[in-house]
């Protein structure tokens, strides 16, 4: 996925209430950006920190500006928390994701569930079998060359878990995508230490057959991109031999 607009660097003043950066331009203007990402940016929010934005392009924003990369761990990694899923259907429309491509028929944001929740995408096949695919944002990297998910606690993500188990026991298939946005990790965990609720609800969701997939990007100032499957690494008493759904390897 290319940026629709140039990105332009500044250097990171502060990030607070979540959704809000404060930067400074290289020509020394400082102005406050929206920070498009509600979690905690362990690691990636350091005062200093290159980082590069987005120009609005919607009459409705309230920022001119919106902070879409930085520098961090000696590469480029992704902030914003919408853009997972826009990758996702480009990859879903091109048939980028191997294990995906059985499902020629794609819908997104439909409601489901017992919770009024809504899947990222509805995916079915010609047959009518129907595949819930929920997509996660993932940018947490704490040790050597693991992924983590989550950065914080998430009952949403805990409820969307609960949500792809009920339909698999209603005998539709559920995949849980994770998209990491960084290119400097091997391996996928779930953060028990950080969410124990959600790890407890992670695994009581692969027991009940809910499929694992997981991807990082390639990332530059101009694109973003999937660009090849991770594994999962196994947490010590969680249920995840055989989860995670087998894709060909790529070169990196």
């Amino acid at each position: 996925m290319l940026f629709s607009h140039p990105l332009v660097p500044a250097t990171l003043l502060r990030r607070y209430k979540r959704f809000l950066a404060d930067v400074r331009f290289d020509d020394g203007r400082e102005v406050t950006v929206h920070c498009p990402n509600p979690g905690a940016m362990t690691g990636l929010a350091a005062p200093g920190s290159r980082v590069w934005l987005a120009p609005a392009t919607s009459a409705a924003a309230k920022l001119g500006w919106g902070w879409k990369l930085v520098e961090a761990d000696g590469g480029i990694v992704g902030i914003d928390a919408s853009l997972p899923n826009r990758l996702v259907a480009e990859a879903l429309e091109e048939g980028a994701i191997p294990a995906l491509r059985v499902f020629p028929r794609v819908r997104a944001e439909v409601r489901y569930g017992q919770e009024n929740s809504r899947v990222d995408f509805l995916l079915g096949t010609d047959d009518g079998r129907a595949c819930y695919l929920e997509v996660k944002n993932v940018h947490l990297r704490r040790t050597g060359s693991l992924a983590e998910f989550p950065d914080c606690v998430t009952a949403r993500g805990a409820r969307h878990l609960r949500e792809l188990a009920s339909m698999v026991r209603a005998g539709a298939r559920a995949i849980l995508l994770f998209v990491v946005q960084r290119s400097d990790c091997e391996r996928l965990a779930v953060a028990a230490d950080i969410d124990p609720a959600y790890a407890a609800a992670f695994d009581d969701a692969i027991a009940a057959g809910v499929e694992v997939l997981a991807w990082d990007c390639a990332l530059s100032q101009a694109e973003i991109r999937l660009r090849c499957p991770l594994p999962l690494a196994r947490r010590e008493g969680a249920l995840q031999a055989g989860t995670l759904i087998p894709e060909p390897p790529m070169a990196k």
